[in-house]
């Protein structure tokens, strides 16, 4: 399968670890240049230097920005424009979950935070592509989001909420950047990350027994759909969302 990414750029939020790093690490084997962001410079610099000793061949920046400053993804984009030359893919990965309960009780404070990581930052950080770099050069977006946002879950009502806003961002900048740029979504199932912990750590027996291929997603389950989307494989693709769940949400709703 020909990707076509090689020697192209592609910027990672939410990088450090998890599926963020996961897909960095895809790219660059891809022959991709990647510049990694998340808050902590000192967990970026890890994952960098494990990419680029992995991946000699490519360019490796890391770039630490909290992804719901304006001034810091600016400069994150800045930094990887100057050692680069342009931005080719943007993967939105970054994301928080900080409340765990009933809508109904949520507080402001973990909705806004939430809002503004999950769903906000994705417009951010669209704006900054097309306007820095996609809008000469063109390119291929991808936004995380989660079959939370097709579904209603327990704990994870407000999290699922703002993933749907992702599937429709995705929509609506596919409409609006056409034909330059390409954006796409991936709706992950339950994965092992450290964000998700709370809900397999201790249950993954459990839970490998519900899903119909027999186990939980790994980080790298959702890199290979990414690799997928950013290159020329999909070309003709956009403006869709690629469920990567293991089954899960074909199972019959009574066993």
């Amino acid at each position: 399968m020909r990707t076509g990414l090689q020697g192209k750029t592609a910027l990672v939020t939410g990088a450090s670890r998890g599926i963020g790093k996961a897909i960095a690490t895809a790219l660059a084997a891809e022959g991709a240049n990647v510049v990694l962001s998340s808050r902590k410079q000192e967990a970026l610099d890890e994952a960098a230097k494990e990419i680029q000793a992995a991946h000699p061949e490519v360019g490796v920046l890391a770039k630490a920005a909290h992804v719901g400053d304006a001034e810091q993804a600016a400069a994150c984009f800045d930094a990887a424009i100057a050692e680069f030359g342009g931005v080719d893919v943007l993967i939105n990965n970054a994301g928080t979950s900080p409340h765990f309960g009933h809508m109904v009780d949520i507080e402001p404070a973990a909705a806004e935070k939430t809002v503004q990581v999950n769903q906000f930052a994705v417009v951010q950080w669209t704006q900054l592509a097309w306007k820095k770099s996609m809008q000469e050069r063109g390119g291929s977006i991808i936004n995380i989001a989660s079959v939370g946002g097709m579904v209603t879950e327990h704990g994870i009502g407000y999290y699922n909420a703002t993933k749907a806003a992702v599937i429709h961002l995705s929509r609506q900048f596919a409409m609006e950047l056409a034909p330059k740029v390409r954006v796409n979504c991936i709706a992950p199932g339950l994965v092992k990350t450290a964000l998700a912990r709370a809900l397999w750590e201790n249950n993954e027996e459990a839970i490998n027994k519900f899903m119909p291929l027999g186990r939980i997603g790994e980080p790298e389950d959702i890199a290979n759909a990414a690799v997928f989307l950013a290159g020329d494989t999909a070309s003709w693709m956009t403006g869709q969302t690629m469920v990567v769940d293991g089954g899960a949400t074909i199972r019959p709703s009574i066993a």
